[in-house]
């Protein structure tokens, strides 16, 4: 039987298959197409499952990979790729953790099952216990004959595929483990500040597609409900899982603030929208839009080193980092700040009316000012890509992962304490260095102050200076961000004698650890732009109170990176988790 032109055009086109049983349905022509209205192609294995949806242009949005497990044929494997050209990969049940229990002295142990065990474990989490018969089966909740009770939870690992295969796969995230053969709920993404840029919509658009297929020639889709233990609601996932499904409650209502209570969230039901987001590639403008109705919802060109899209402006005239698109004529228009960008439309996207042209809000700069010269050199690839990625297993987790757990937890300890928060409420003067993946996280609140961030790793310098005047975007702030100064740190701090600094972060490099001179090369350029009774936040090896006292720096607090409460919080979800060992945060001040 001879392949039709749009089975041969795949074959022909590299990268679009990455699954050997894929490539094989396609080549003996197992399979059959359908051809959506909006110019989608949708590929079908025999067994009636997808197995891959292109844009009207042949190019790859996403790819399943089924087998079957027993009788059941289940989805084993799917890659989705993103607006920007990388791929990312979805594992079922690819991370599973195991926690042991020994009940051996707990009477009448024997007669526990697997529903006892649920009981329990819905006890300790206080969550409902049909919450956990849900998502820990029989399988998940044994007990050995010496009273050994194992309790595995089972999660779906999303990776980033680096060449769109999962040869050299790294894990990114997890979700809520998935009924991918009859989805009957939203998931709970954990880690999700690692996913890559446009993985949340990627994703969504497999999930939608897959529920589209199994609920076809029903009256009434399944009904789905937001579920997970715990869950975590966000503005971010409401807006994102609304593109895709309809939140609705009985009785009538705005659904917002219960989904945003956690013990609440599954009592939002979601229905599908009847036209969901569309996706289109076009390679002549290194450009991936966005579209839903006759609305362009984002724009991407993956050619562009601020890995940044372009949305429409909201109702204050605002977009992220100042990145607008609007529909005028024939023409998309792309803006950055007062620069514009037109794209003609393209007739396979179908009718796009909008948003229209309007008026943007006055910016008081830019990101790119954040900068003392211009920003740093950065590819494409190394924007959109600078995101925090964590081992899933025992390797020890890097150097610019590492510095959230040291952030997060000093702001959380700055409001808790007291006195430290006076401190730092009245130094007018602060240096941050060396905290690359962190700078907005050490950026007090209260007020606004003069601060020189140093820093060495470019394109994630550039992501925080995109996230802090979005922070301080939505915070009416953005006047703040004249006294924020960014530049690499071998250019130093630029201090004058007279100009001492209040308030200090300083991350000392993990390939110092073992050099004496280069520690003490650290901390003596720390000591001498700290002002008399100066705070500083130093991460450093055990050493640092050896050459602390050599410099005239007191140490006055000593704690562990793998003590800290945000580390813990993130081995409950990777139990394997572990740091490189003797890495401690001090506190200091120079008397």
């Amino acid at each position: 039987m001879p392949l039709d032109h749009a089975i041969t055009t795949i074959l022909s086109h590299p990268g679009t298959l990455a699954f050997p049983s894929n490539r094989a349905a396609l080549q003996a022509a197992a399979v059959t197409t359908v051809r959506r209205a909006t110019g989608h192609l949708i590929v079908y294995g025999d067994h009636g499952r997808r197995l891959l949806a292109t844009d009207p242009g042949g190019h790859p949005l996403h790819e399943c990979e089924w087998g079957t497990e027993g009788s059941n044929l289940r989805l084993t494997r799917a890659r989705v790729q993103l607006d920007w050209g990388a791929w990312v990969g979805l594992v079922p049940g690819g991370l599973v953790n195991e926690m042991g229990l020994d009940l051996s002295r707990k009477p009448g142990w024997q007669r526990l099952r697997a529903d006892d065990l649920r009981g329990m474990a819905a006890q300790a989490l206080e969550v409902p216990l049909d919450e956990i018969r849900f998502f820990y089966s029989d399988q998940d909740m044994t007990i050995n004959v010496k009273g050994t009770a194992t309790i595995r939870h089972r999660k779906d690992a999303i990776f980033f595929l680096p060449g769109g295969t999962f040869d050299e796969a790294r894990f990114m995230a997890c979700m809520g483990a998935m009924h991918w053969e009859a989805i009957d709920f939203l998931p709970v993404v954990e880690l999700f500040l690692s996913l890559l840029p446009g993985t949340g919509s990627a994703l969504f658009e497999l999930i939608r597609g897959l529920y589209d297929d199994q609920n076809q020639g029903t009256t009434s889709p399944r009904i789905l409900r937001y579920r997970g233990i715990p869950t975590y609601p966000s503005e971010a996932a409401y807006r994102l899982f609304s593109q895709f499904f309809a939140p609705q409650l009985t009785g009538g209502g705005n659904p917002f603030p219960l989904f945003m209570d956690p013990p609440r969230s599954h009592m939002v039901t979601w229905t599908p929208v009847a036209d969901p987001p569309r996706r289109y590639m076009e390679p002549s403008h290194h450009l991936c839009v966005t579209i839903q109705g006759r609305r362009m919802l984002k724009a991407t060109c993956w050619d562009d080193a601020a890995g940044l899209s372009y949305h429409p402006l909201d109702r204050a005239g605002l977009a992220p980092c100042r990145r607008g698109l609007a529909i005028e004529g024939e023409q998309v228009l792309l803006t950055d700040g007062n620069a514009v960008k037109p794209i003609p439309l393209q007739a396979g996207w179908g009718p796009v009316t909008e948003p229209a042209p309007s008026e943007p809000a006055p910016s008081f700069m830019n990101w790119q000012e954040l900068f003392s010269v211009a920003p740093p050199s950065v590819s494409p690839s190394e924007a959109f890509g600078a995101v925090l990625l964590y081992p899933e297993d025992e390797q020890e987790i890097g150097e610019l992962p590492t510095q959230p757990f040291v952030a997060d937890y000093l702001q959380d300890l700055i409001e808790q304490d007291r006195t430290l928060a006076v401190r730092v409420a009245r130094a007018g003067r602060q240096l941050i260095r060396g905290f690359d993946a962190a700078v907005t996280a050490c950026l007090p609140s209260d007020r606004p102050r003069a601060c020189t961030v140093l820093y060495r790793h470019p394109a994630f310098a550039q992501r925080q200076a995109q996230a802090l005047w979005n922070l301080w975007a939505r915070a009416q702030r953005l006047d703040w961000l004249a006294q924020v100064r960014m530049k690499p740190c071998d250019e130093g701090t630029g201090q004058g004698a007279a100009e001492r600094y209040d308030l200090a972060h300083d991350w000392i490099p993990f390939a110092h650890y073992e050099q004496p001179e280069a520690l003490t090369a650290d901390l003596r350029s720390l000591a001498d732009v700290l002002s008399s009774g100066a705070t500083a936040f130093l991460v450093g090896p055990r050493s640092v109170p050896d050459f602390s006292r050599a410099v005239g720096l007191v140490v006055q607090a000593i704690t562990p990176v793998a003590d800290l409460p945000t580390f813990r919080m993130h081995q409950s979800v990777l139990p394997r988790a572990r740091l490189k060992p003797g890495v401690i945060l001090y506190q200091l001040t120079l008397p």
